[in-house]
C-alpha cells in the first residue's frame, strides 16, 4: 500500500468521474443528507474561491456496492478491472455540488422532492454577501441567473444579460469550472484499511457495522450479487413464517462458522467475496431449515421468542451439513443443547469464541455423539422462583415463554388457540404477557414487585378481552366468569402450565400456593427436556 498522496482535482475531472462511473460513493456511506440552501453554502464559497475541505478518495480495483443514481441520473458502472475512486470522505459535499451544477431533481426518503436546478447567482451581489442563492422572492430576475444556466448556457442565452453583468457571468462560470478541489488519495488500500480510514473521519467515529463492510466487499454486479438485497430477499421468506426479525450479524456468522469454523469480525471481515458468493444459496437454505425446525419441533410461534437470535447459528450449521429433518440421537441432542444454551444464558457475553465452542459439538451431534458441556442447567422450583424476575431482554425468561408456548397457548375465553406472530407481539406490547393474579390485585395485598412481576405470574394471551374482563379482579372471581362461558376451561388451562385451579389456589386466590404449583410444573418440564 502506497503512502496517502495529495492532490487536487478540478471541476470537469469531479463531473467527468461521477458521470462516467469512475469516481463512486460506496454503499456504507450514509444518504445524501444536505438540503438546497446548505448546498447553495457550499457553492457560493467555491463561487468565492474560498476552501471547502479536503476529499479523500479511495484508488482501488475492488468492485464494491456504491451509490446507483443521483437525482435523475443514472450511474454507470465501472468496467471490471478498471481502477475507481471511492468517497471516502466528502459526499456529501460531491453530492452537493454535482446535483446542483448539473440541475439533478433529489427525492428524499419521505417522497419529497428537492430541484437543485432552483439555485441561482445573484448579479447585483457583492463579494462580501450572498452570491449564490435560492431565495429570489422580490428579486428582479435580469440580475439573477440560474446556476446551471451560467455553467451550460451559450453566449446567446448569456448576451441576453445587460452588459455590465457579462464580466460577472464570465469571471463566476470561470471560478466554478477552473476551481481546484483538495483532494487526498489513498492507493490500491485493501477494504479493512480502507473502512477503517472512513470510520476515524466520519460519524464521530462510530464504526462501520461488520454487515456494512460486508455489503461493499461481497458486491458483484457481474454475477448480480448485492448482500442488502440478498440480506431482504432472505427476511422476506422469513416473514412468511414469522422469523423476520433474524439480525444480518446471525447469517454473517452462520456463513464465517461453515467455512472457517470461527466468526469473530476480523474472520468475517477475512472471508473472500467468492466464498461469501458461492455458499450463500445453501446458507440462505440451511438458516430457513433452522428457523422452520424451531417453529415447528420446539413450537416457537415467532423469532421474537427466541432467546438469542444467536442460537440460530449453530442449528443452521447443523442443517448446512444435514439437510434432512433431525431424528433419533440426533433430534435427542439438538434438543439438550437448545435447552442448556438458552436456560444458562450462555450467549451474553463473548459470543463468537463460545459459538466457536459450539460448532465441534454440533459436529459431534452430527455423528450422533452426545456433547460434554462445562456448565451446568439448574431446574429446581426454588431456582426458578428465586431467577425469574420477569425480562423479556433475559433469555433465560425467553427461554421459559417458549416452554409457555410449546403448550400451545388456548383463550381464557373460548379455547381457541392464541395468536402470537412477531407483528403480533410488537402491536400487543405489554399486552402480549398477562399476569395471572392481576398486578393491581396483588399490590392491594401488599405483595412485593419483584414477585408480583414474576415469570410464573404470566400467561401469553392474545385476546384483548381478557384485559378488560380481568382488570384488578381476584382470579377467584374472573376465572368464574371464564369457566361459565367456556366449557373446556380445566383443558384450557392445562396449556398454561396450570394444571387444576383448586390445587394451584385458583378458587381461594392464594398467589404463594400457585407460585409454588406452577414452579413445580415447569420445573417438570424443563427436566423432560435436559439430558442427565
Amino acid at each position: 500500500m502506497e503512502l496517502p498522496e495529495p492532490t487536487s482535482k478540478q471541476f470537469s475531472n469531479l463531473m467527468n468521474g461521477i458521470e462516467t462511473g469512475s469516481l463512486k460513493i460506496p454503499q456504507f456511506q450514509r444518504d445524501f443528507v444536505w438540503d438546497i440552501k446548505k448546498s447553495a453554502a457550499l457553492i457560493d464559497s467555491v463561487v468565492k474561491g474560498y476552501p471547502i475541505g479536503t476529499f479523500i478518495l479511495w484508488k482501488t480495483k475492488e468492485s464494491l456496492r456504491a451509490v446507483k443514481n443521483i437525482g435523475r441520473l443514472d450511474l454507470p458502472e465501472p468496467n471490471k478491472g478498471d481502477y475507481v475512486q471511492f468517497v471516502l470522505d466528502g459526499q456529501q459535499r460531491i453530492t452537493s455540488i454535482f446535483a446542483t451544477l448539473k440541475g439533478e431533481t433529489i427525492k428524499r426518503d419521505d417522497n419529497r422532492e428537492e430541484n437543485f436546478s432552483n439555485m441561482y447567482v445573484g448579479l447585483e451581489a457583492k463579494e462580501d454577501e450572498k452570491i449564490v442563492t435560492t431565495e429570489i422572492d422580490g428579486k428582479n430576475q435580469s440580475q439573477i441567473i440560474k446556476l446551471n444556466t451560467l455553467l451550460e448556457g451559450d453566449f446567446t442565452i448569456l448576451g441576453e444579460y445587460d452588459k455590465k453583468y457579462h464580466d460577472k457571468l464570465k469571471r463566476y462560470k470561470q471560478r466554478i469550472e477552473s476551481y481546484s478541489y483538495s483532494v487526498i488519495q489513498v492507493n490500491d488500500a485493501p477494504i479493512d484499511v480502507a473502512t477503517e480510514i472512513f470510520t476515524r473521519i466520519n460519524v464521530g467515529g462510530k464504526a462501520l457495522s461488520t454487515f456494512q463492510i460486508m455489503v461493499a466487499k461481497t458486491y458483484d454486479y457481474g454475477k448480480n450479487f448485492d448482500l442488502v438485497e440478498k440480506f431482504e430477499e432472505l427476511t422476506e421468506r422469513l416473514e412468511n413464517i414469522d422469523y423476520e426479525t433474524i439480525s444480518e450479524m446471525t447469517v454473517l456468522q452462520t456463513i464465517s462458522l461453515i467455512i472457517k469454523k470461527e466468526c469473530k469480525r476480523k474472520i468475517i471481515l477475512s472471508l473472500q467475496k467468492e466464498d461469501v458468493i458461492n455458499h450463500w444459496q445453501k446458507v440462505v437454505d440451511s438458516v430457513e431449515n433452522a428457523a422452520e425446525y424451531f417453529k415447528n419441533y420446539f413450537r416457537i410461534p415467532t423469532s421474537s421468542l427466541l432467546p438469542y437470535d444467536t442460537v440460530l447459528v449453530p442449528f443452521a450449521y447443523f442443517f448446512y451439513h444435514n439437510v434432512d429433518k433431525p431424528l433419533g440421537l440426533k433430534q435427542k441432542y439438538l434438543e439438550d443443547f437448545f435447552w442448556r444454551v438458552s436456560l444458562s444464558e450462555r450467549y451474553s457475553s463473548a459470543v463468537e469464541s463460545k459459538l466457536s465452542q459450539d460448532v465441534k459439538r454440533i459436529d459431534m451431534i452430527l455423528n450422533e455423539e452426545q456433547p460434554r458441556y462445562d456448565w451446568q442447567v439448574e431446574d429446581s422450583p426454588d431456582y426458578i422462583k428465586n431467577n425469574g424476575l420477569f425480562n423479556t431482554g433475559r433469555s433465560y425468561i425467553k427461554a421459559i415463554l417458549c416452554i409457555y408456548a410449546y403448550q400451545q397457548p388456548k383463550s381464557f375465553a373460548d379455547n381457541s388457540v392464541v395468536n402470537i406472530t412477531n407483528n403480533w407481539l410488537k402491536r400487543a406490547n405489554s399486552k402480549n404477557y398477562h399476569h395471572f393474579f392481576p398486578k393491581a390485585f396483588l399490590k392491594k395485598l401488599k405483595e412485593d414487585e419483584n414477585s408480583i412481576n414474576h415469570i410464573l405470574n404470566i400467561t401469553l394471551v392474545d385476546d384483548y378481552l381478557n384485559k378488560r374482563k380481568i382488570q384488578d379482579r381476584a382470579p377467584s372471581d374472573y376465572m368464574e366468569d371464564f369457566k361459565n362461558d367456556n366449557d373446556k376451561i380445566t383443558e384450557t388451562m392445562k396449556t398454561h402450565l396450570i394444571h387444576d385451579l383448586e390445587e394451584f389456589g385458583i378458587w381461594s386466590d392464594d398467589y404463594q400456593k400457585f407460585l409454588d404449583k406452577r414452579a413445580n410444573a415447569l420445573s417438570a418440564e424443563i427436566k423432560k427436556r435436559i439430558i442427565t
